[in-house]
């Protein structure tokens, strides 16, 4: 599979092409992608093996939008309404077993909402039930096996967090 999600193309060590946050376990970084600034929110450590062998299914929930006037960051009409949809598929997942988040990026005209789960029905099931009562958003969503956990793994790389992944 591609490396669809762009971190590979500016990273180094350099604290001028990232920056990293530290929020209790989470991360929050910052790369360039056609330069304009990516930033990317994530747990930096991988799940343990029980919890990789359950979510074999990578889902990318992806918005486009038109930065052209901020950047490439979302004006802030559409970023909350980014937010919104954001936190209703976290409060739907919450109660569920069969999906759970991996990462979010926002930056350079797109928004990802990206999960690891264990079934395309399962997850278009709970998101239609989720957004029922909901006027449309302007989603796609793409399914990809992802049994090893790879591109999560790319991220941890990219941000230099190999050592912090449990190796059992």
């Amino acid at each position: 599979m591609a490396f669809f999600f762009g971190l590979d193309k500016i990273f180094g060590q350099s604290e001028q092409n990232t920056e990293h946050i530290k929020q209790e376990k989470g991360i929050i970084g910052k790369y360039i992608e056609n330069d304009f600034p990516v930033i990317v929110r994530f747990i930096n450590e991988l799940p343990g093996k029980k919890v990789l062998d359950k979510f074999p299914l990578l889902v990318v929930v992806s918005w486009k939008y038109n930065g052209e006037k901020n950047n490439g960051m979302p004006e802030k009409k559409i970023n909350e309404r980014m937010i919104g949809l954001e936190s209703l598929i976290e409060r739907s997942l919450e109660g569920s077993n069969v999906f759970t988040h991996a990462y979010s990026r926002t930056g350079n005209n797109l928004k990802e909402f990206v999960y690891y789960g264990t079934s395309q029905k399962e997850f278009m099931d709970l998101l239609n039930k989720t957004l029922a009562k909901h006027e449309e958003y302007p989603i796609e969503i793409n399914f990809y096996e992802d049994k090893e956990w790879v591109e999560f793994t790319k991220l941890l790389d990219d941000f230099s967090f190999t050592s912090k992944i449990p190796h059992s």
